[in-house]
């Protein structure tokens, strides 16, 4: 005897939803990499797909069929990346859900990374947090985006530049010599606030065969503050930190502007409608509020705007 299928019933409001699905779903992944050991990610999923007016409510068991389907072929592949899991399981959707005409899938997890401290060079770890997603349309491309948020130090350079200006009048004061002064600011930065800073890259993408290396990502944005973070530093380490978070002053608008010219620069075989996404938040420390700057364009806008084929 057939059950009823309530879910197919007519719904007494038609109207369209433009996603129904399941939100927080954790699996584990299991990432292969060709002549490394595999990177574990415990991962937590969002997975969706539109509904049509006329069908009260989508088969959500279906939802955990595609992902458990595609994660389980993905362990016997050589490499296997996340946004193209996400896209697989995208296109996976579509297939069981026949009345949806969209799907999408958004993949966050932790990747943990193993560094050496600057001057030391102690052994540590940092976590940054990745994630990716996957849309398709019925009859469409698969469109995927990757990325990263990292964090970091800045430091303000217009707090410095009142510091700076405040030791040079004392120096004076002092009946410093001035080429001495000159020379001792140009050797020993001035104190300043500094803001602990998150920067967020993704790249989106339509087409396949295209590789978007998360590593690549988490070193721009990592080069594109004051200074790096490091979980563990020895009085050294410490010190180092400090002088180049100070002796590389930057504002948001300016961490966002360097990863832009960064992006630009390292990745030079995305194609032109890649889709750019770069964010950073400073948490600042002696105001209440957080700083906040953004750009989103495609590759091809970012190329023409700063002069780069």
């Amino acid at each position: 005897m057939a059950l009823p299928d309530v879910q197919a019933n007519n719904p007494e409001i038609k109207i369209n939803l433009t996603r129904v699905g399941v939100t927080d779903v954790k699996k584990l992944v299991e990432v292969a990499r060709s002549g490394k050991r595999p990177i574990i990610f415990i991962s937590t999923f969002n997975i969706f797909v539109d509904l049509p007016a006329d069908i009260k409510g989508a088969n959500l068991s279906r939802n955990f069929e595609a992902i458990d389907e595609v994660l389980e072929e993905a362990t016997s592949a050589p490499v296997y990346e996340i946004e193209e899991l996400c896209g697989e399981v995208a296109k996976r959707l579509l297939e069981r859900h026949e009345y949806a005409s969209r799907a999408e899938v958004d993949m966050k997890s932790e990747y943990v990374i193993k560094r050496k401290t600057p001057v030391t060079q102690m052994n540590c770890q940092e976590t940054i947090d990745i994630f990716a997603d996957a849309t398709v349309e019925r009859g469409s491309e698969v469109i995927k985006v990757i990325g990263a948020e990292v964090l970091g130090i800045t430091a303000c350079p217009c707090a410095q530049e009142i510091m700076r200006d405040k030791a040079k009048t004392e120096l004076k004061n002092l009946k410093v010599k001035k080429a001495t002064i000159d020379k001792f600011l140009e050797r020993v930065p001035m104190a300043t606030h500094n803001q602990r800073g998150r920067g967020f890259i993704s790249v989106g993408v339509n087409c396949d065969g295209v590789d978007v290396s998360l590593d690549r990502i988490i070193k721009i944005i990592h080069h594109s503050m004051s200074s790096e973070l490091f979980e563990l530093l020895k009085r050294s380490d410490e010190a180092y930190v400090v002088e180049q978070a100070h002796l590389n002053p930057a504002f948001v608008e300016d961490c966002v502007r360097d990863m832009a010219m960064r992006v630009v620069n390292e990745f030079k075989e995305l194609p032109d409608n890649s889709v750019i996404t770069i964010k950073q938040i400073n948490e600042e420390s002696i105001h209440r509020h957080n700083a906040f700057a953004e750009r989103v364009a495609t590759m091809g806008e970012l190329r023409k705007e700063l002069g780069v084929n």
